[in-house]
């Protein structure tokens, strides 16, 4: 029965390895099963280890179920000009694109990347000549997080919180920029001192109140239309006009992480 298996399987174009791994229908990329080593899928594909490995930007023999390999080496004018990055903790996909000019898709294609999981230590290649890569603009990151902060909203407000089971005021916002690939300080006051003033808030931009003590003790993150979205005390996190009568005389101004 096994034989009769493989026979059809091989008619089919598609193989399969003894240690229950498959290939793509191209033959030229494998995704990683429970149980699977370097070792075996080298052995499987006709490959040594040190190919495999420089193939996929790989520093050690660890490899994770669900990633995704080449099994073929790149064209020459592809690493030419390459360069790579390795992931640190708290890194996403979304902001080493971002830092390197590229989109996120581009980054996945570049490093034959099925998810968006990546892990410390794991090898990226962030550059080639096979592709012009658009900047990432600053209006785009501000979108992502509007749109990040928007999920959010009803969350509940809890002194100290920074996970969407709650959040204060500062806490919500370096979540948000975070989860957009950006990161800022803890704290209003730190993200008051750290980041860059800017006249008039854009969308993107955090703005900042003056409330129960003097210096910065609120703040949400600009919507435009004169609108914030914000972890208030009474309400969660919600959206708030910034002429309303408690808000407005406790301005005190924006600055940007773009």
């Amino acid at each position: 029965m096994k034989k009769h298996i493989l026979t059809v399987a091989a008619a089919a174009g598609i193989m399969f390895t003894s240690f229950g791994g498959s290939v793509s229908a191209h033959e030229n990329h494998y995704t990683v099963k429970s149980g699977d080593t370097l070792w075996k899928i080298s052995q499987a594909n006709k490959l040594s280890v040190s190919d495999l490995k420089s193939w996929n930007g790989l520093t050690s023999d660890i490899i994770y179920v669900n990633q995704n390999l080449s099994l073929l080496a790149p064209h020459t004018h592809e690493t030419a000009s390459s360069s790579t990055y390795t992931v640190q903790r708290g890194d996403t996909l979304w902001g080493i694109s971002s830092r390197n000019n590229l989109t996120v898709a581009h980054l996945k294609s570049l490093n034959n990347l099925s998810s968006d999981m990546i892990y410390v230590g794991q090898v990226l290649v962030v550059s080639g000549t096979t592709a012009t890569h658009a900047p990432i603009s600053t209006v785009s990151k501000a979108q992502l997080v509007i749109a990040e902060a928007k999920k959010y909203i009803g969350t509940p407000y809890l002194w100290g919180g920074n996970t969407p089971a709650g959040f204060d005021c500062s806490g919500f916002s370096k979540y948000v920029f975070e989860k957009a690939g950006i990161s800022i300080p803890r704290t209003a006051a730190t993200q008051w001192s750290g980041l860059k003033a800017v006249g008039s808030p854009s969308p993107g931009d955090l703005v900042f109140f003056e409330t129960y003590a003097p210096g910065p003790t609120h703040l949400g993150i600009y919507m435009g239309d004169n609108k914030f979205i914000h972890a208030g005390t009474s309400t969660g996190v919600t959206i708030t006009d910034m002429n309303n009568p408690y808000w407005e005389p406790r301005y005190l101004g924006a600055k940007t992480a773009f």
